[in-house]
């Protein structure tokens, strides 16, 4: 039998890292790879942004409930008008990912990505790299959808997959130092340790998927937690376990260079 059909409105929820709190700028951790798939990704989303903006009000829209993730598309319980249905539902589940609804939704998504997915990429290396980032965006789909797969709410943005690149962040450099700006009624510079930084970020997404409204449009929190913990799981099974954990630059009076001990002569030279 046949689902529903989707009445078309103005709401979705949006995937996005960048929540206007903190803003990360850079890390303290060489890379050895040069980003590709990281600056790939970059380079498709904001392509696409653009084409999204090209089409104007009505038709980019239309586009976002024809290109995004609607649980009641996937599982059946509604279907789009015909001449949106232009994807099978289940390949909205990759291009969700490259859709955005504004310029600071894109901008926050892709400073994220940019700061973080550079060290991720260059442990996996660039095809794992791409793997793992799209495994994390299903994942964060799901994540976002069980608890709800009646909805009827398209769902959009990078930052469920930026998010498992945060959980893989997480687990590989947690001593790693991030430089940040955090507005505080004007821009304050700080630099913090990775694992604060990322176990706050998380805990908060976590509260408001917990304490936060259930309905209507708005930030996908449980796509957040679903790949932050899916990027955590994963990493574990998919990092190149011949590189050491970072545990952050020596502490200050050290030297980066090993120690050498110098042998005293002997008789014989």
């Amino acid at each position: 039998m046949e689902g529903k059909q989707i009445s078309i409105g103005a709401r979705c929820r949006c995937l996005s890292t960048g929540d206007e709190r903190v803003f990360p700028l850079k890390d303290d951790i060489p890379s050895r790879r040069r980003p590709i798939v990281t600056v790939g990704l970059i380079a498709t989303c904001i392509l696409i942004f653009w084409w999204q903006v090209s089409l104007g009000a009505q038709a980019g829209a239309y586009a976002v409930y024809s290109y995004g993730f609607i649980p009641a598309v996937l599982f059946g319980d509604a279907e789009l008008p015909a001449e949106l249905a232009l994807l099978p539902p289940a390949a909205t589940l990759f291009t969700s990912m490259f859709l955005h609804g504004g310029l600071m939704h894109l901008a926050g998504n892709m400073l994220y990505l940019w700061v973080f997915g550079n060290n991720i990429e260059d442990n996996l290396g660039h095809a794992r790299f791409l793997v793992f980032y799209l495994l994390c965006g299903i994942a964060a789909a799901f994540a976002q959808a069980l608890p709800d797969p009646t909805s009827e709410i398209p769902m959009i943005g990078a930052s469920g997959a930026i998010s498992g690149v945060l959980g893989a962040y997480l687990i590989l450099f947690p001593h790693a130092r991030v430089h940040v700006i955090i507005p505080f009624g004007f821009m304050f510079l700080h630099t913090i340790r990775a694992g604060w930084l990322l176990g706050l970020w998380f805990a908060f997404q976590l509260l408001s998927g917990v304490f936060g409204p259930s309905d209507g449009g708005g930030v996908a929190f449980w796509a957040h937690v679903g790949g932050f913990v899916a990027g955590m799981a994963l990493i574990l099974v998919m990092r190149d376990r011949s590189r050491r954990l970072w545990r952050g630059p020596p502490a200050r009076g050290r030297s980066w260079l090993p120690r050498v001990t110098r042998r005293r002569p002997g008789p014989w030279g």
